[in-house]
């Protein structure tokens, strides 16, 4: 490997302070800054990177002087040099050299990019601190991006980033803009796992900037160094794209049908690229990133710095690989005998999360889970660190440790009872059958007695208040909504956010635990309606429960399909306002509604009820990340297309959601009239329980939302004063950082470590490209040597969630807010996991079927209620199966079949 220093003198050709990179003349890196000087010498060596030329630190000093600007930034703050530097114009003889090198490049589209001094250093990279100008094209463009890119080293992130270092010169690249088709980034060692001799290449369709910033999907490959063989792969269903929108805007865009289930390169492709990135590190001499672009069957490097961070051995990025869901250290026995689970808990603890996510997870655990343990008649709630459990960005209830708790409780002396439910197919021998849980059974004698009575007492009062409480809850949830709509948070100080906070905090406990009841007893009345046709039906009453479940049509989350629909066709009524909407840009189209007369009469009398009871639903709830409708409308405005243009009425909704199915009726008249009764008894406490739970769970997403208001308030005050780059880098907080930074006085930059936000992004991005851990396992599992690629073939097996047959055409649905409006009327619906939000399609699907999922999960439960056939828990229907396949699937048998690729 070559031991060339990252800095040398690099070929340029120089015409006065503007110099073409890779020309024949000598340019001193630090008049080039560290960005440019890079491109000139990858350029010099014969790499492919488009043509630029660079603004020298040298002209960026004179426009300081001619404009007088020099003598006003010292003792300046930032921000208002920055500003300074936006409002003053470049002098003439500058703006000349500038448009002329601009000619000589042949006036394309540019990418216009700062290159500070320290900029992509071996010990500071700087990625992301200053900024680029995309797409730029004429003359008075690219002299405003060319300011724009001084500005930025005055930045409020760039300032917090030098914390106290001298802001130094900036240079300025001007580079030949490359609209790719594929784009991305590639490391020359795996910067998280640090596996040897491993190239990490991460690719998306389209600009890279949607990579960089993680508002897209990206294929994952590796690459092994010596043989330049693919020897791990990972290709997702890419939704979006960033691309040109029209000229000079760029902007996020649908990626095509045809490109979106199929990896961005082939292995040819990614063996040329191995080699560019092979040779990019062996001219520097260290290990590279480097940000590269496919057009038209070429690639172009943009870019590359060394790689700053480094996994060490014990760092949180190594611990990202641990084998054990436990927080604290536990003995052998519990350690390697404890049975994990993530079916169904809390229907909201669903997929991976971010670290801010997660570390609310574990607010909830510590603060709030013991409570609503409590809640279900729980004598003793035991030891809050044991309930839960975290493996690769997912959360799992210690099912071990639950069923020995819950040993208190009548129902659940029997830990069978309860441990059954949790068990999928990916646990061995399935039935546990020599299964011994390592906490053993509840101590017995007096404490039996003990816990008896005080879940007996427990159980009769709840009984008389379930429904007065939810009452009070539904009143509540109103009264906190309209509270949170009026208030304006931004208005607050830090204390006054404070208060709000542990305000919302305590409405989040609350609902939680008076949440839990209704959950918890929905799922045992279940349980037992399973159990009584097993036992009194035989065969017959195979899978039977899914089929004798009463009218259940006035479920809040079926009511959210149908009140959409009635907002489809008050739209449709208004053509003015449905142009509106099928129109315009999906996340303009409140702004324009709202400006409209017609619209603004519309919005007030359709959107804003709908909102108030619906708003607070969003993807994956306990992840406070995803905004919610409220916050983002753009999936409802999807929904209201695709519901205007289907034709089908409210009444089509209903039919699918409510009765007996005939067939089932005519087993149940098989049985006595005792067994009959009793059976209809627990439907109608099934039913009870479900619709209490549905009502309640609107408040307790809604306490979800008031936490994420706060939050977010304080993300924007952060990157408001450069700490975040963007409001996107709040997924990488820390919750108990949030909560820390707003009880004290310690300052922005001390409160929220850059290391610690970058280090939680690493782990993050390294938990992204890891396959999806079991629903279930015992002990410990290693998910780097389990991987299990997919079956060849046409025909996937899983669990039959929802009975019936159908045949139709698969579509692949990876983005709710992107894709909602392509989904037609009576296609399969096939995705990785669904949850509440994702209620609206099940009204108009044929089928369901899904990676990810138990009897007990949303898409099984929303199924049956539209009975609509479902197939979940198949774990690699997104992989196998395209959009527009013809599939079977047969929600009896569990089985789904491509009949027609």
């Amino acid at each position: 490997m070559a031991t060339r220093p990252q800095d040398t003198a690099t070929l340029t050709e120089q015409s006065g302070d503007v110099v073409v990179l890779g020309g024949p003349a000598q340019a001193d890196p630090a008049v080039l800054g560290g960005k440019a000087a890079r491109l000139a010498d990858m350029i010099a060596a014969g790499l492919p990177v488009p043509p630029a030329f660079c603004l020298t630190t040298a002209l960026f000093t004179r426009y300081l002087a001619d404009t007088g600007l020099d003598g006003k930034i010292e003792g300046t703050e930032g921000g208002a040099v920055r500003e300074l530097i936006l409002a003053t114009r470049i002098p003439a003889p500058i703006a000349d050299e500038i448009l002329a090198a601009y000619e000589r490049l042949g006036r394309p589209r540019v990418a216009v990019r700062s290159s500070a001094l320290k900029e992509d250093s071996a010990a500071r990279s700087f990625a992301g601190q200053h900024d680029t100008v995309l797409d730029v094209a004429g003359d008075a463009a690219l002299l405003d991006a060319v300011r724009q890119c001084w500005a930025s080293l005055w930045s409020a992130r760039a300032t917090v980033y030098r914390d106290g270092a001298t802001a130094g010169a900036m240079a300025v690249v001007v580079q030949e803009m490359i609209h790719c088709d594929v784009s991305g980034v590639l490391f020359t060692v795996d910067p998280v796992s640090a596996r040897p001799h491993r190239v990490v290449v991460e690719a998306c369709q389209g600009l890279g900037e949607g990579l960089v910033s993680g508002r897209v999907s990206s294929d994952l490959f590796v690459v092994d160094d010596g043989s330049l063989e693919v020897v791990e792969e990972r290709v997702r269903y890419k939704v979006a794209k960033w691309a040109p929108l029209a000229p000079g805007k760029i902007g996020m865009t649908k990626v095509d049908a045809a490109d979106r289930n199929v990896p961005c390169l082939d292995h040819a492709q990614l063996a040329e690229l191995a080699r560019l990135g092979l040779r990019v590190r062996d001219h520097y001499g260290s290990e590279q990133d480097v940000e590269w672009g496919l057009r038209d069957g070429a690639f172009h490097l943009f870019q590359t710095r060394p790689i700053t961070t480094r996994p060490a051995p014990g760092d949180a990025a190594s611990r990202a690989g641990t084998l054990s869901p436990y927080v604290t250290e536990q003995p052998e026995a519990v350690q390697q005998g404890t049975l994990w689970s993530r079916m169904d808990i809390g229907e909201i603890f669903v997929g991976l999360m971010t670290p801010l996510g997660l570390s609310f997870a574990r607010y909830y655990q510590k603060n709030v889970h013991l409570d609503c343990a409590a809640a279900l008649g729980v004598r003793d709630t035991g030891d809050a660190d044991l309930h839960m459990g975290y493996y690769q960005g997912h959360i799992y209830l210690n099912i071990s440790y639950s069923a020995y708790l819950l040993g208190q409780a009548l129902p659940t002396r029997d830990q069978r009872h309860f441990t059954k439910r949790f068990v999928g197919e990916d646990v061995e021998g399935g039935a546990l059958a020599d299964y011994e849980n390592p906490f053993g059974t509840f101590p017995g004698g007096v404490t039996d007695v003990l816990s008896t009575a005080h879940w007996l007492r427990h159980t009769a009062a709840e009984a008389l208040q379930m429904k007065s409480r939810s009452d009070e809850m539904v009143t509540s949830r109103l009264y906190e909504f309209d509270r949170a709509r009026r208030l304006d948070l931004s208005r607050m100080s830090r204390r006054e956010l404070h208060a709000e906070l542990t305000r919302n905090l305590g409405y989040f406990h609350d609902m939680h635990i008076g949440y839990m009841p209704y959950y918890i007893n929905a799922f045992g009345f279940y349980g037992i309606l399973t159990e009584l046709c097993r036992m009194w039906l035989g065969e017959e009453g195979e899978n039977l429960q899914n089929r004798i479940k009463t009218d259940m049509s006035s479920l809040r989350t079926v009511e959210s399909a149908k009140e959409i629909w009635a907002v489809a066709q008050a739209a449709k009524d208004r053509p003015r306002v449905l142009r509106i909407i099928n129109e315009q840009p999906l996340e303009s189209v409140g702004e324009t509604l709202r400006a409209d007369d017609e619209g603004a009469v519309f919005w007030e009398r359709h959107m804003e009820p709908f909102l108030r009871a619906n708003g607070t639903r969003g993807h994956q709830e306990m992840e406070i990340t995803h905004p919610r409708w409220i916050d983002d409308p753009s999936y409802i405005f999807q929904m209201i297309r695709r519901y205007a243009s289907d034709g089908f009425s409210a009444d089509d909704i209903l039919r699918r959601s409510g009765g007996y199915h005939d067939d089932s009726r005519e087993i149940l008249k098989k049985l006595s009239l005792p067994q009959r009764k009793v059976i209809e008894t627990v439907i109608s406490l099934y039913a009870l329980c479900s619709e209490l739970r549905e009502t309640t769970r609107m408040s307790m997403i809604t306490s979800i939302w008031l936490v994420r208001n706060v939050v977010y308030e304080v993300g924007r005050r952060l990157a408001g004063k450069g700490v975040l780059h963007s409001l996107d880098e709040v997924a990488h907080l820390d919750f108990e950082d949030v909560r820390a930074y707003l009880a004290g006085d310690t300052d922005e930059v001390e409160a929220f470590s850059r290391e610690r936000i970058d280090e939680a992004r690493r782990v993050h991005e390294y938990r992204k490209r890891l396959p999806e851990p079991p629903l279930t396992f015992i002990g410990e599992h290693d998910i780097t040597q389990a991987v299990r690629p997919a079956p060849d073939g046409a025909r996937l097996s899983g669990l039959g969630a929802s009975p019936g047959r159908v045949v139709g055409r698969a579509r692949i649905v990876e983005d709710l807010a992107w894709q909602a409006d392509e989904f037609e009327a009576g296609e399969i619906l096939v995705t990785r996991y669904t949850d509440a939000s994702w209620t609206p399609l099940f009204a108009i699907a044929g089928g369901v079927v899904t990676d990810v999922g138990s009897m007990l999960s949303h898409s099984s439960i929303v199924s049956r209620e539209f009975h609509v056939p479902s197939v979940v828990n198949t774990k690699y229907a997104t992989q196998r199966i395209n959009t527009g396949d013809m599939v079977m699937v047969d929600g009896d048998t569990g089985t789904v079949e491509v009949v027609e690729g």
